[in-house]
């Protein structure tokens, strides 16, 4: 007999272990503009604008960079015990957590979950001020709440059967004429993805991301990024993806953490809505203008702790990587119809 999952609303939270916590509240406060709810010498606990849960970014010193938990938001109280029964059947790595473990959340079960992540599901949470009309404070660039998870981890079709499990359904992949999936973007609240599953050594995260309502507010972070003379935190974009159709930009933290800027995907809700493949041989699966995806974007990542603060080994993919098969021999990659495109993209 299988248990019954937990109820997941959406991602909730995500706490990222930094190495200097006033360096990277010079980033995540000074500029992406997020509002303190709490912060001490040890964490700062942020949130967008919209948000009225008491965080939805922890970030915690200690000695090496890492993930320490990924949150999720689950419908009922009642959920915790199913999440606790499902992870235990599962043969995963179990802790029950009271009130107030983590700063403003509730009673919550952590696992370190089949693929290697830490994660955590919750239903109560300390209630704080929305900002949304709170023009006075708004900067340029105000980002208004979390929108996904981005993970790397070798073995994708596994962690999207396992995900699919946990009643999460799938917008758009990745995938070539031989049946390698590359990449999957999977949801429970009603935009493109909750989390997204990148084919790649893991488990190991690739980026958390928030969103915005305007691009404007985007292209306002990177241009205070070149006034404060650090544009060399931009990864990547700005730019439009191809997967999603949303508007983008790649930013590394002081630690390396990836942090993507995202706007302007679509509607998932219907029970119909279409799965949208891409092939991994279309240049502008990943940018639709066909721009170059920067090496370090398929390679980096951040690595992720266990239950008890201890760094997980990295597992290699031993199916191809989407870097490695995208261009040809003859540099071009394909953009469609009868048209290519010469670069030096991965």
């Amino acid at each position: 007999m299988t248990a019954t999952p937990p109820d997941v609303i959406r991602c909730a939270y995500a706490e990222l272990v930094v190495t200097d916590l006033a360096a990277s509240r010079a980033f995540y406060v000074d500029v992406l503009g997020l509002v303190v709810t709490h912060e001490d010498s040890s964490a700062l606990y942020l949130r967008a604008f919209e948000e009225y849960l008491h965080h939805s970014l922890v970030l915690r010193e200690g000695p090496q960079p890492a993930l320490g938990v990924l949150a999720y938001r689950v419908r009922t109280p009642a959920d915790l015990e199913l999440a606790e029964a499902y992870y235990r059947r599962l043969g995963c790595p179990v802790s029950r957590r009271t009130a107030g473990a983590t700063r403003g959340i509730g009673e919550a079960v952590r696992v370190l979950d089949p693929l290697g992540f830490p994660v955590e599901f919750f239903h109560e949470a300390e209630h704080v001020e929305r900002f949304t009309q709170r023009y006075d404070v708004h900067g340029a660039g105000a980002l208004s709440r979390l929108d996904h998870f981005n993970l790397d981890t070798p073995d994708v079709p596994a962690a999207r059967k396992y995900y699919e499990g946990l009643g999460f359904r799938v917008s758009e992949d990745i995938q070539d004429d031989e049946g390698t999936v590359y990449a999957a973007w999977m949801f429970r609240k009603p935009t493109v993805h909750d989390v997204a599953l990148t084919g790649g050594d893991g488990p190991r995260l690739h980026h958390i991301a928030f969103a915005s309502h305007e691009r404007h507010q985007i292209l306002h972070i990177c241009d205070h990024l070149g006034a404060l003379r650090k544009s060399g935190m931009i990864e990547r974009g700005p730019g439009r993806h191809g997967v999603s159709n949303a508007f983008y930009l790649y930013l590394r933290d002081p630690d390396g953490h990836r942090i993507e800027l995202y706007t302007h995907d679509y509607y998932t809700g219907d029970p119909d809505n279409p799965v949208i493949t891409w092939d991994v041989h279309d240049n502008q699966r990943r940018d639709w203008w066909g721009n170059p995806v920067v090496p370090s974007w398929y390679t980096d990542a951040s690595l992720v702790l266990d239950l008890d603060g201890r760094v997980q080994p990295v597992v290699e993919r031993a199916e191809p990587r989407e870097a490695d098969v995208t261009v040809g021999a003859d540099g071009f990659s394909h953009t469609g119809g009868a048209e290519y495109k010469l670069g030096e993209q991965v």
